[in-house]
């Protein structure tokens, strides 16, 4: 009989509203118990052209959920034209409420851009969500991420300032949290030109 190894992610992921975008990052290492499986493994995923969310937790649930999440905003789209943010985070709540007697082990944090402006939302494995913050962190890192966040954010910040913030949050997790980790950090800005993410050379200035 072959065991079966769940795959998990000690993690260090975050979202935050900036002037006008919203920004997602995420560290890249995932484990196996005390084995490192992955140094890139990717926890920022886009959802529609305007919504992207991250995952923290058990990576088979998570790739699930976006998987689910994907094919519905598709399908809402044919119906009705482009799902709104409010509208993607109550999908994501019930889809997590309905399954809470078998749920899917992952908190998530979703951020997007549409007629009403930047918007995020933070969730827990069983669809409780919140909105009321600018911004959030999951994952074995989000102590240390909301250190860096409590200090240094301010409101209407610019992009640039936005993406430097949330990658040294993000690296001063790695720096202490032993489930964080990994090769690279993903960063994506969604805005009124829709979601992008930042390449390798685009990050450097801010390493």
């Amino acid at each position: 009989m072959t065991e079966t190894k769940t795959l998990e992610t000690g993690t260090t992921t975050l979202g935050l509203i900036a002037k006008d975008a919203v920004v997602i990052a995420a560290d890249s290492k995932s484990t196996i118990g005390y084995m490192v499986e992955s140094k890139m493994a990717r926890k920022v995923f886009p959802l529609d052209d305007h919504i992207g969310m991250t995952i923290a937790g058990n990576v088979g649930d998570a790739l699930m959920v976006v998987r689910i999440l994907k094919a519905q905003f598709k399908l809402f789209k044919l119906d009705r034209g482009p799902i709104t943010t409010k509208a993607a985070a109550t999908l994501l709540s019930n889809i997590l409420q309905g399954n809470k007697y078998y749920p899917y082990l992952n908190m998530f944090v979703l951020g997007g851009y549409d007629v009403n402006g930047p918007g995020i939302y933070s969730f827990d494995p069983v669809g409780g969500f919140d909105n009321h913050d600018k911004f959030y962190s999951t994952g074995s890192g989000s102590p240390f991420v909301y250190g860096i966040l409590e200090a240094n954010y301010k409101e209407n910040m610019d992009v640039d300032d936005a993406v430097a913030l949330a990658v040294k949050s993000v690296r001063s997790a790695i720096e202490r949290d032993i489930g964080s980790g990994g090769r690279m950090i993903i960063v994506a800005v969604i805005d009124k030109n829709g979601y992008r993410e930042l390449s390798p050379a685009e990050l450097k200035k801010y390493m």
